[in-house]
């Protein structure tokens, strides 16, 4: 199997470190989070910990609580069509900033973002 054909293994750490930030940024506790997923506790501190996983269900209602994507909750919102793995790391970690950021943030990041691109497209 080639290096393009090979598929990536789901990291239940890395898993539950993003629900976890997530939860935090939206000012929410482990309670609340899981009343909404109708799971204890305990059971959502599993999840962020590593140590669980969850069903389909569960994950569809996780997505709708922390107003996130499944792609976002299981790979970080990889680029999977990219080869290059640095470019695919650079992506991920803009991507972890941006996820904690507000809309008034987001704007200005927007703004400067288009800035720098034209910028550097003009080069």
């Amino acid at each position: 199997m080639s290096e393009k054909e090979k598929l990536r293994q789901l990291d239940f750490h890395e898993m539950g470190k993003r629900i976890r930030e997530r939860r935090e940024f939206l000012n929410m506790n482990r309670e609340t989070l899981s009343e909404k997923l109708g799971v204890s506790p305990q059971f959502i501190a599993d999840i962020e910990y590593g140590n669980k996983g969850v069903s389909l269900r569960k994950l569809y209602l996780l997505c709708q609580a922390l107003g996130v994507s499944a792609d976002y909750i299981l790979a970080g919102e990889r680029f999977d069509d990219d080869d290059d793995e640095d470019l695919s790391r650079a992506r991920e970690k803009v991507m972890s900033i941006l996820c904690k950021c507000d809309a008034k943030q987001l704007d200005g990041i927007e703004k400067i973002a288009t800035i720098y691109a034209e910028g550097v497209k003009m080069k």
